[in-house]
């Protein structure tokens, strides 16, 4: 590759979601575990169910075994039965990095309101080879890892399509940002293809992140009186973005016509009500957009799929 790598010891893979058990949910202890008075044990493999949840996993969750004895135990205690076989297999333990296809540079340096503070958020993919991607062993969706002010984010190839073809804003903007700072030829020729995921699902979806971010504000303003005025300037710069895709076809990725507006408001120059104006206005301009698109009613599955196929083979000797 023919950027800096991260230094290993200040890089972080997530491997799974911070997820909570459900009561009922049946799980195994994962180690051997005294029962209240301490004259009885269970041994590690033992079958219980979930009976409590706590509020977070850094507590202890409540198990009761068929006997009617509950034990406290830890989240990292516990699998779900029905996954153990997957959890002991666990996912690839292998450095994923050699196999990133694409990267290139997101976040306010290219949607042009970087400051001087602005920090690389980098984004791509990665193509992992065939013995990888067949093997029992998962295969994490993204990577995600972070040195200093640099954070980067790449998804595996197939999920990064599939949320392409859903026209998730942050793959789209991956797509299309001028700012790439390392392509292989695969990567090159998905770069060429890139129309063929736009069609009126941008509309539905943008409609979602959109609305998903003024409930966010709208909710800490209610709680607190005050919202987090980054929220507002992403807010106000999708909407931009959706009405110009819908209009020319094309992701607009550097906002630099509206960066007085949008620096303002992330600067907190504007109350919520402003802000709320703002976006009902370009709201609407959004939906008189999405009448007029030409986009087509369903991206090219056909062109996608056939890119993926291709690709997956040109690693099966890799």
């Amino acid at each position: 590759m023919s950027f800096p790598m991260p230094d290993p010891e200040h890089s972080l893979q997530k491997l799974q979601p911070d997820f909570q058990i459900s009561p009922g949910t049946q799980v195994v202890v994962k180690t051997a575990k005294v029962l209240p008075g301490g004259e009885e044990h269970r041994p590690a493999g033992s079958v219980g169910v979930v009976v409590e949840a706590p509020p977070s996993n850094r507590l202890p969750y409540l198990v009761r075994f068929a006997d009617g004895v509950v034990i406290k135990a830890r989240f990292a205690e516990l699998s779900l039965r029905r996954r153990e076989v997957d959890d002991v297999l666990g996912r690839v333990e292998q450095d994923l990095r050699p196999y990133i296809i694409y990267v290139c540079q997101m976040g306010s340096k290219a949607f042009g309101l970087a400051s001087k503070d602005s920090d690389d958020d980098l984004r791509g993919i990665y193509l992992p080879p065939a013995r990888l991607h067949w093997s029992l062993r998962r295969l994490p969706e993204q990577l995600e890892l972070t040195d200093g002010n640099r954070d980067e984010v790449y998804w595996e190839l197939e999920k990064f399509l599939r949320l392409a073809l859903k026209a998730n804003p942050n793959v789209l903007e991956t797509l299309w940002t001028p700012l790439v700072l390392d392509a292989d030829e695969t990567a090159e020729e998905l770069r060429q293809i890139r129309q063929a995921f736009l069609s009126k699902h941008l509309y539905k979806t943008y409609s979602g992140y959109v609305l998903s971010q003024f409930r966010r504000m709208a909710n800490a303003y209610g709680r607190t009186g005050a919202f987090k005025a980054k929220h507002g300037m992403h807010l106000i710069r999708l909407l931009h973005s959706g009405i110009a895709a819908l209009e020319t076809g094309e992701i607009r990725i550097d906002v630099g016509e509206h960066r007085d507006e949008l620096l303002q408001i992330k600067a907190g120059g504007l109350s919520f009500d402003e802000v709320k104006r703002r976006a009902l206005d370009l709201d609407r301009r959004f939906q008189e957009a999405f009448e007029h698109t030409g986009l087509p009613e369903q991206p090219d599955f056909d062109r996608v799929d056939d890119f993926l196929i291709r690709a997956r083979r040109s690693m099966a000797d890799a």
